[in-house]
């Protein structure tokens, strides 16, 4: 009997997997193979959850895009010293600006350290770094961008994550994708969120129901202090190199010139 019961069960799975839909996505390092790549993905997507209105919605103007291919290949300013870096980023120019933020905007960082315990240097060294406090986001397509380096071969399976991400928050109305206009690698908003970490980590801090980082500046800012919250900052602690909360500095941003330059800025602003 208990064989009989053994035989059945492996047919049945047998029987399963023989009807399940088979999506043989092929990755590719030119454009050749894109268009069926998305098709491919697309029912993969709808066998996952996401609606076929999603679906055409965000890849109605999805392209291979090229910008994006040659910027994952030539990310030469992580290469560059820690005095060429700052140099480069406008240090001084983002000290001086991020001072003027922290003073006009002082009830709203106070409600920020006090959810978080994160102070407003660091969050305005950030800001500063990655979009000049909002004024330049990016100018690439976001759904092209994250959908080009799904398919590309070199990392697929970490870009295929934020695709099925991007996907999502169109799906929940957090934002839709003809906004979604970003940096070369899909990141988005005014601190440059990955759409894995905009789902994620994403405050609607203003209230209005939506998760704007594109257009709010304090849903931007809380949304922040609430990834570094959850890498382990502590209320309190220093942000410096060998302190406690520079280690959740570098959760942000994996090259060491940028972590250095932005516990150097964080605490030039607290000053």
């Amino acid at each position: 009997m208990s064989f009989r019961l053994t035989t059945l069960g492996a047919a049945m799975i047998a029987l399963a997997l023989s009807q399940a839909p088979a999506f043989a996505k092929k990755c590719g390092n030119n454009s050749a193979g894109f268009p069926q790549w998305v098709s491919d993905f697309s029912k993969e997507a709808l066998a996952k959850g996401i609606s076929q209105r999603t679906l055409n919605t965000a890849f109605k103007d999805v392209f291979y895009n090229t910008k994006t291919i040659w910027a994952d290949r030539n990310q030469k300013s992580f290469k560059l010293s820690y005095e060429e870096f700052l140099k480069k980023r406008g240090a001084s120019t983002i000290i001086s600006q991020g001072r003027k933020k922290k003073a006009a905007n002082q009830r709203t960082f106070a409600n920020i350290e006090a959810r978080y315990g994160v102070p407003a240097g660091p969050l305005i060294a950030i800001w500063g770094m990655e979009t000049a406090f909002g004024s330049f986001q990016g100018d690439q397509n976001m759904m092209s961008a994250v959908t080009t380096l799904a398919y590309d071969c070199r990392r697929s399976a970490f870009f295929e994550e934020q695709l099925y991400a991007a996907l999502q928050l169109v799906q929940k109305g957090q934002l839709q994708p003809a906004e979604m206009i970003g940096a070369r690698h899909g990141e988005l908003g005014q601190m440059q969120f990955l759409p894995a970490n905009y789902l994620k980590y994403g405050v609607d801090a203003d209230g209005d129901g939506h998760v704007n980082m594109i257009k709010s500046s304090v849903d931007a800012l809380y949304s922040t202090a609430n990834y570094l919250k959850a890498h382990g900052w502590r209320p309190g602690a220093g942000y410096q190199p060998g302190e406690p909360n520079y280690e959740a500095l570098k959760e942000w941003n994996a090259a060491q010139v940028y972590q250095k330059a932005l516990a150097y800025m964080g605490r030039e602003i607290d000053k």
